[in-house]
């Protein structure tokens, strides 16, 4: 018998842990076991103002450059289209299912415009990439 799809509703709750479809061997897995990003937040707070909306958080931006370097993701549009659809990507950059992207422009102006002056932001991913080359 020829099975069928049902497509009569769609379902109304869903039960789903992003961590379990990330597998255990994979990349993700062993670069996030490496990574400790607890000095970031301390380290970048001079360049960031107290009023105004709140920015990209520069942990996910980060995370998301990491994985762009580490998957050899050259534009910025591609890495916040890589995050939106690969399931091992947003679990690795701390977003669920339901999070947003940044969009890929204001992604690029994140981190070209506030960290325009000084190596701040290439100092901070330098820092990242010899701790997981270490590791």
């Amino acid at each position: 018998m020829m099975g069928r799809v049902k497509s009569d509703q769609g379902q109304l709750f869903y039960e789903f842990h992003l961590g379990d479809a990330v597998p255990e061997d994979h990349l993700v897995r062993k670069i996030d076991a490496a990574l400790d990003l607890s000095w970031l937040r301390s380290e970048l707070a001079p360049h960031y103002s107290s009023m105004g909306r709140p920015s990209i958080d520069p942990e996910l931006m980060i995370r998301m450059l990491v994985v762009g370097y580490v998957f050899a993701i050259r534009s910025e549009r591609l890495i916040c289209r890589e995050v939106q659809v690969n399931l091992a990507y947003r679990w690795f950059c701390k977003l669920g299912i339901e999070d947003a992207i940044p969009d890929h422009s204001a992604f690029s102006r994140a981190r070209n415009e506030r960290f325009r002056e000084g190596d701040v932001f290439r100092h901070m991913f330098e820092r990242v990439v010899e701790a997981c080359i270490a590791a």
